[in-house]
């Protein structure tokens, strides 16, 4: 008896009509159905007329499940693997059913579909050549900060998903820390009834998501323009360097990087990533 396959399979991200003729060839010919959600996939599958079994494969209960599919795959049952929404793995859970899925020598197979940070750059109107996926960073502000800051001068576009909660924290963290003067794209809502692209400084982003709170709602992937080699760079003089090292000794470095950034009139980037490099072994 043939062993199995496991279809990799891309979903709409929002309007069902985004998915290929493909996907829903495989999604009508499997034996099984790997959802994230699966009372959220049945709307989907219910739409086109689909009547699969379903199993639950979300963060909680991958491992476990990976197992059963590996089972299920030996005894010659092919299975589609689906996420909420967009590409299975992307920012989604999956990896590890892939994982023991190819490590056990059977055959993975991807349908290619709908993509929100791939839709999101399509549109960005900044440099796809070259392009870093975050996905969503750090829930915590100080590892959040971190890891923007050692992004400062990446020179490629870097590509983020965010909550809506967090939106706002995101591009007022992105203000400090890069600068507002670096281009931005918001893609909200993509391919839905409120889809939003907007463009800007970041800076200009900031103060649109602050005066709109319609903006701050949704799903979001946010695109920021790379760094550039060619761009001007401040550096902080003796005075600035000892008023630093001073503030340093009393206050948190955000704390002492902004009063440090008002008194001098400079870039709060500057002191911040000053004070993190004070914090280095």
């Amino acid at each position: 008896m043939p062993y199995g396959t496991l279809f990799v399979v891309a979903t709409p991200i929002g309007n069902l009509e985004d998915i290929t003729l493909r996907s829903l060839s495989v999604l009508k010919g499997v034996d099984m159905i790997a959802a994230e959600d699966t009372r959220h996939s049945n709307k989907l599958l219910q739409h086109y007329g689909i009547d699969k079994p379903t199993i639950s494969v979300h963060e909680h209960n991958e491992q476990q499940r990976a197992a059963q599919l590996v089972e299920r795959l030996l005894q010659g049952q092919s299975i589609a693997l689906i996420s909420d929404a967009g590409t299975p793995l992307i920012s989604d859970p999956g990896y590890s059913v892939v994982k023991a899925i190819a490590d056990a020598g059977l055959q993975v197979v991807p349908v290619p579909g709908a993509c929100a940070a791939i839709a999101a750059l399509s549109v960005s109107g900044l440099a796809t050549d070259r392009f870093q996926f975050e996905g969503f960073l750090p829930h915590k502000s100080g590892p959040r900060r971190e890891r923007i800051a050692c992004l400062a001068q990446t020179p490629r576009t870097l590509v983020f998903y965010e909550a809506p909660h967090r939106i706002v924290m995101l591009f007022e963290e992105l203000n400090d820390l890069l600068g507002g003067g670096r281009q931005a794209v918001v893609a909200r809502e993509l391919t839905k009834t409120y889809e939003t692209v907007k463009h800007g400084s970041i800076a200009e982003i900031c103060d649109w998501l602050a005066a709109d709170s319609n903006q701050q709602r949704g799903e979001f992937v946010v695109i920021v323009e790379r760094f550039s080699a060619k761009e001007e760079r401040e550096v902080l003089d003796s005075d600035s360097l000892r008023l630093m090292a001073l503030l340093l000794q009393e206050l948190p470095p955000n704390r002492a990087a902004q009063l440090a950034a008002k008194f001098y009139g400079k870039k709060k980037k500057l002191f911040y990533d000053y004070a993190l490099a004070q914090k280095k072994p």
